[in-house]
């Protein structure tokens, strides 16, 4: 290209105002992830109940700034979430892809999902309560919405994905429901996992990942089948 070309001839104050607006917003983009990474390892340390200024101290700013960058904490709720959602489905999928059955790839996705999870439970537990709550407050019992709605949608199509090839044709309508409702007991058995004090009786990581893996395949009717020489209940009732 000779440098005498048109495309050389902008004005030099223009190009200037073009170059500053460009530098700003790098600046900017650059500023936000740093306050993300501040904000998570704030939130880490104080817990999930931290509040911003307690987030701004730790991160050697003013609470002023996360409110310009986030709005409000429900705003910074949902920039960490994207970030930390994002880090566990990428794991999770590639968990999931060295197994060699659709079991094994539920097991190692819900084994990533609790390792994650448990490595930090105050971040984990800062980016999904507001849209917990939020989905809690919709009378019509909508979908989640957001970063973790994308997350657990994500997620869904990755289980499915195994168990269309393994059942076959025909189960369309049993797929469509099932990876929702998988999630939603991963989900709810996980929590309540974290959030139960260490003792000798609560299941080890590995070992609570294999219970909810057998759950989802199997369920829990193997422990509920009466052995053959139980008799079935003779009711006495006379009509009812």
């Amino acid at each position: 290209m000779n440098i005498s070309d048109s495309s050389l001839d902008a004005s030099p104050a223009g190009a200037s105002a073009d170059g500053r607006s460009a530098r700003w917003q790098t600046h900017r983009e650059e500023r936000r992830r740093q306050l993300i990474k501040q904000a998570r390892r704030a939130v880490h340390a104080l817990g999930s109940d931290a509040s911003m200024e307690e987030i701004a101290a730790a991160a050697g700013t003013s609470k002023s700034v996360f409110y310009r960058y986030f709005g409000d904490k429900a705003g910074l709720q949902q920039a960490v979430g994207e970030v930390v959602l994002d880090q566990m489905q990428r794991r999770i999928r590639e968990a999931a892809q060295s197994a060699l059955t659709p079991r094994e790839g539920l097991l190692a996705m819900v084994s990533a999902y609790l390792q994650m999870a448990d490595t930090s439970q105050n971040v984990y537990t800062f980016v999904t309560r507001s849209a917990a709550a939020e989905s809690a407050d919709n009378a019509a019992g909508g979908p989640v919405s957001g970063a973790l709605g994308h997350f657990f949608d994500a997620v869904a199509e990755m289980i499915a994905t195994p168990m269309r090839s393994h059942l076959g044709d025909g189960k369309e309508s049993v797929i469509g429901y099932w990876p929702k409702a998988a999630i939603g007991l991963v989900r709810n058995a996980g929590e309540q996992w974290l959030s139960t004090p260490d003792s000798p009786t609560k299941p080890g990581q590995e070992a609570m990942a294999r219970q909810i893996t057998a759950w989802l395949c199997v369920g829990i009717a193997p422990e509920l089948t009466p052995s053959s020489t139980t008799k079935p209940p003779v009711s006495t009732s006379k009509g009812y």
